[in-house]
């Protein structure tokens, strides 16, 4: 009998539907009623009516209806192979069992429709037709309705059979819930454990077709993981029953177990990690309400049942994105979390749930050690998503899971997080060794990408983290210099790495100890040779996508040594100043003050060095290895000493008056001022610079002792420090008035403010108003430098560098001021006719006062009267002219620069009794007036030439014969200021050129093909760019008669020159000159309507 009925259910198979099927289904799920319209009539019974019509329904056509034939062979043929009891008393349990029975009829059907369909070969004439679709695929409205039998066989068949605490019982779910909780019966045969092993079996057994099983596992997966937990691992009480009472055997209990972990193996893992942290349920929880208490906790066997499974989807590949996905995605946030400060604080939360959940190690790990090693690289990986949606809390999931780890486990934390992390600033540092491999020239040792992913993790983990650990610390800190020359090479182009740099070294600084935070520092100015840094070996170069890379340096060779050496000069040149920059930023937190104070005392060595400490034996008795070695020691000094020259003047130049934020910065600069002072006694090398720093300095105490400042008891303990440095100075300087200022001083700090003199009062006050008067001459100096000067004062400029450098910080460290200097530059500001005679008197004074920044601001202030057309100023032109010619020989770069706009505001107006005085002393010979004074009457004449404008063709001709003679002058920075003078000249007398137009010609030609100095070369072809700029489209005009001789210049220069600026100076000309004659020959054409009115 067996064979003829496989053969009956293999034709029965082939000629059944899908829509046959599917129509049996819809006929098993058809709404019914009770028949009967008491309102008495429950919804219990009208459930159970429903379900047994259906039932009967579906009987009726399988024996009436003979299309339904070989769908009944099939049905029968399957119930009769299945091992489950089908007829129940439960009529729940028939209409589950029968719902089965035709799931598994769906699914043995559509695996023979896939099996036996045989697409064709598609057509290459049309390859935009579709291919044929497989005809196990369901429709929607198909898949519609398999989604509304599972959700039936679920809720029948695997939800009440559930025991509390396992899964979401079905009273909660819905309304519809509650009442198949009440309508099934459990004492009917077979027996709940049965019915629910059947269930999950058969449903699994459906699940195997693909379609099917998404179906089964998109919505149903958690009920199912509940009944196999409950089935596989529920502990029973053996003792108490025989084999004949046990319902479910050993045997199909450990199918259950491989069933559970085969299929959470197959699904989407955030999704079984879901479902687990679901049935595992939350912590105890106080219950009050009868139906609470029945949800509140689950079974401790689940619970620990849960967490094993959860902890071996850890421990899979890529199980900790799958961790992070199912938590984050599984609470209704979302992957990318709420926008609002609820839900921002709920990701914070979960953040941290995940962070422990991740830190602490399982007992299935075979050790610590093993478990971070796999899961850390995991971690990393969650920085670096690209999806917008999740990367932000992927980012903040590895943030928090990696201060966690670093808290808890901070040697594993460093081995298996920080090390990766930090690996690319590793391999290029100093104390690292580069494999013989890549020691080849142009070698890419860190490739962009790298580069850049490590900036990017590293500003996550410690800036967006911000959490100070001293695992993070010390990983942090050997690679400080690397990441500070990375940063100060951003700084020379567009990075987007420059902010992220910054904002790590800022962080760093600030959370550091201050004694660190200091020596770290004193390797990022070079300093300190013994902080690691960059390797001698490589460089930063900018990539190709925009970011930076590291490589292996070119070999140099005897040619480029110049080269090499610029390079340097000007890299340590520039990380001082972006080490300024930084500093700048880090005024608050009080580190730049107390890396000022450690320059100052830096400064105090390099001052009293004695000199004599380096001188050895005579040379004779060296050998040459001593004396090479000699060589080396006495140039690293000089080094040392220009280095902490050159950090004090950006130091000066870049930090603000709120530089020192305590009592305790103030008495440590006040206390290296101090110490300086006597030791540049001890040495006899007092100097002005040194008296002005030491009345400033003391004159900053007075103002602490009289009442600018509350101090306390603390306060004076750390004042009595300078007691000593105060005694020295009251015996051993020579000035009575300091002397007299530090024994005040020293009784008042003793007493505690108790006893004061006047003249800490007094020395008090001054100081207060030096201060005012000082920004004052700040805000001047700044609009001073705001002209540009032009090639013609280039020797000027390099010496005004020169002299700026040096006295930009030791000018605010100038000596107290008379009260009396400050107000004459407050009435700058008032009407013309205000200034009174004792104001003017008082101003004039102070232009001869030997102190610096007195001098300069009387200078500003008169430059300020003769602008705003003052009369009291202006009667006294000539006396105020022979005052700013002197101030002009001054050597200080602020005086002379304010007595050079002095003189061009004056000749500004009065030029034709003042331009005749400037022209002869700018054309005497060296006897009567030094090259210098000579270059900064030019600078004069340059300003005023400007300043006239137009009106210049007034004085063309003494102004032309002068700068002519001045070009055959033997001084070739004269001739040079000159040329630059006549190119100013020439560029604003337009047609008035004409007449000298020759003469002018015939000297750059000269110039430009025989003098002997390149500066002087470069000038004549830069007057030549300057007077095709000025006189533009009338060129070909003015220039008519000399247009062909300047274009064979340009070229004779661009050929023959050997010089490459002067080069450049003249392929400059040569564009012009193209541009002017393409608009002389082809002019632009205008679109224009003229109207004429006829008459």
């Amino acid at each position: 009998m067996a064979a003829p009925g496989q053969a009956v259910g293999s034709g029965a198979q082939e000629t059944c539907s899908l829509d046959r099927i599917l129509e049996a289904l819809k006929l098993l799920l058809s709404p019914g009623g009770s028949g009967s319209s008491s309102l008495q009539v429950t919804k219990h019974d009208v459930l159970l009516a429903t379900l047994k019509s259906n039932l009967s329904a579906l009987e009726d056509k399988f024996l009436k209806d003979p299309q339904w034939k070989n769908l009944k062979l099939l049905r029968d043929e399957i119930a009769g192979k299945a091992e489950w009891p089908q007829n129940s008393v439960d009529v729940t349990w028939s209409f589950t069992s029968q719902t089965l029975l035709l799931l598994l009829c769906l699914k043995e059907t559509m695996l023979l429709l896939a099996a036996n369909f045989n697409p064709g070969k598609p057509n290459p004439r049309t390859p935009e037709v579709a291919p044929a679709l497989s005809p196990d695929a369901l429709s929607i409205s198909q898949q519609k309705t398999v989604q509304f039998v599972l959700q039936f066989v679920v809720t029948l068949g695997i939800c009440p059979y559930l025991m509390p605490g396992v899964g979401v019982p079905l009273r909660y779910r819905t309304e519809f819930g509650a009442v198949i909780q009440d309508v099934v019966s459990l004492d009917a045969a077979p027996d709940a454990t049965r019915r629910l092993y059947t269930s999950c079996r058969a449903l699994l057994n459906i699940a195997q077709h693909t379609s099917l099983g998404s179906l089964i596992f998109c919505h149903h997966f958690g009920d199912i993981t509940a009944g196999l937990c409950q089935l596989g691992f529920c502990p029973t009480k053996r003792k108490l029953l025989t084999p004949a009472e046990e319902v479910l055997t050993e045997e199909e209990r450990a199918l259950c177990r491989g069933a559970l972990r085969d299929m959470l193996d197959q699904v989407y893992q955030p999704l079984a990690v879901r479902e687990l942290l679901i049935l595992q349920g939350g912590p105890p929880q106080s219950c009050t309400d009868v139906k609470t208490q029945l949800r509140c906790r689950a079974p401790a066997w689940l619970r620990r049942l849960c967490g094993q499974l959860l902890s071996e989807r850890l421990m899979r590949p890529n199980g900790v994105q799958a961790v992070v996905r199912g938590i984050l995605e599984g609470a209704g946030a979302g992957a990318a979390g709420g926008s609002d400060a609820e839900a921002t604080a709920a990701d914070w939360k979960k953040c941290d749930l995940i962070a422990k959940i991740l830190a602490s190690c399982p007992q299935q790990s075979l050790s610590p050690e093993s478990y971070y090693r796999d899961i850390c690289p995991q971690v990393l990986d969650l920085f670096h998503f690209q999806d917008k949606l999740t990367a932000r809390q992927f980012q903040r999931v590895a943030t928090t899971t990696f201060i966690t780890l670093s808290r808890e486990r901070p040697q594993l934390a460093a081995k298996y997080l920080l090390q990766p992390v930090l690996a690319p600033l590793h391999r290029c540092l100093s104390t690292a060794e580069i494999p013989e491999s890549d020691m080849i020239p142009g070698t890419i040792l860190v490739t962009e990408e790298e580069l850049s992913r490590c900036i990017e993790d590293v500003f996550k983990v410690y800036v967006v983290g911000n959490e100070p650990l001293t695992v993070l610390m010390d990983s942090l800190l050997p690679v400080l210099g690397v990441l500070f020359l990375l940063y100060c090479f951003t700084k020379q182009s567009v990075s987007h790495i420059r902010s992220l740099c910054q904002e790590i070294l800022l962080w760093i600084l600030g959370k550091l100890e201050r004694k660190k935070a200091i020596a770290s520092l004193k390797g990022f100015a070079g300093l300190d040779k013994a902080v690691p840094s960059l390797h001698s070996l490589c460089q930063f170069r900018a990539a190709t996508q925009g970011g930076i890379m590291i490589t292996i340096k070119e070999a140099i060779s005897d040619e480029d040594e110049d080269e090499a050496l610029y390079q340097k000069v000007s890299s340590e040149q520039g990380r001082v100043e972006h080490l300024g920059d930084l500093l700048s930023h880090c005024q608050e937190c009080g580190l730049a003050g107390d890396f000022f104070i450690f320059c100052l005392k830096e400064l105090t060595h390099v001052a009293t060095e004695n000199e004599t400490e380096l001188k050895t034996e005579p040379f004779s008795s060296k050998s040459l290895l001593e004396l090479e070695q000699y060589q080396t020691l006495l140039m690293e000094g000089q080094e040392q000493k220009l280095l902490v020259l050159q950090l004090m003047a950006v130091l000066c130049e870049r930090m603000s008056e709120q530089i020192f934020t305590n009592i305790t910065q103030v008495v440590d600069f006040v206390a290296a001022t101090l110490q300086r002072a006597c030791a540049s006694l001890a040495h006899q090398a007092e100097s002005t610079v040194e008296s002005q720093t030491l009345s400033m300095s003391m004159g900053l105490v007075a103002v602490m002792l009289g009442g600018a400042v509350q101090l306390k008891s603390s306060d004076f303990a750390v004042l009595k420090q300078l007691l000593p440095l105060l005694e020295k100075i009251s015996n051993t300087y020579p000035d009575p008035v300091i002397q007299e200022l530090a024994v005040d001083l020293r009784i008042t700090i003793s007493t505690h403010g108790a006893f004061a003199t006047e003249a800490i009062s007094t020395a008090a006050q001054s100081t207060l108003n030096r201060k005012d008067l000082e920004g004052k001459i700040e805000e001047q100096q700044q609009t001073s430098r705001e002209r540009p000067t032009d090639v013609a004062h280039s020797h000027l400029e390099q010496q005004q560098s020169h002299e700026i450098a040096p006295q930009t910080g030791l000018q605010s460290n100038a000596p107290i001021i008379p009260q009396g200097v400050n107000e004459p530059s407050t009435t700058t500001s008032q009407k013309s006719g205000s200034i009174t005679t004792e104001q003017l008197q008082e101003v004039l004074l102070s232009t001869y006062d030997p102190q610096i920044p007195t001098r300069a601001a009387a200078l500003r202030t008169l430059s300020r009267w003769i602008e705003q057309r003052e009369a009291k100023a202006l009667e006294m032109q000539e006396k105020l002219l022979k005052i700013f010619l002197e101030n002009m020989e001054h050597e200080d770069t602020f005086v002379y620069l304010s007595a050079i706009q002095g003189v061009a505001l004056l000749s500004d107006v009065y030029p034709e009794k003042i331009l005749p005085d400037l022209l002869a002393q700018y054309d005497s010979s060296k006897d009567k007036h030094t090259p210098e004074t000579r270059m900064k009457v030019g600078e004069v004449l340059m300003r005023i030439v400007r300043a006239l404008g137009d009106m210049v063709s007034k004085y063309r001709e003494p102004l032309i014969h002068t700068f002519l003679r001045g070009v055959r002058d033997p001084d070739g920075a004269h001739r040079a200021s000159s040329l630059a003078n006549l190119g100013e000249l020439c560029q604003r007398l337009d047609f008035l050129l004409g007449s000298i137009v020759h003469e002018v010609t015939a000297c750059l030609i000269a110039v430009a093909k025989t003098d002997s100095e390149v500066q002087v070369r470069r000038a004549a072809i830069h007057v030549v760019v300057l007077l095709l700029r000025g006189l533009s489209q009338k060129a070909t005009e003015v220039l008519s008669a000399v247009l062909k001789d300047l274009y064979h210049l340009l070229k004779h220069v661009v050929r023959l020159e050997p010089d490459d600026v002067a080069k450049l100076h003249a392929q400059l000309a040569l564009e012009e000159l193209d541009d002017i004659m393409k608009n002389f020959l082809f002019p632009p054409q205008k679109l224009e309507k003229k109207i004429v009115v006829l008459p």
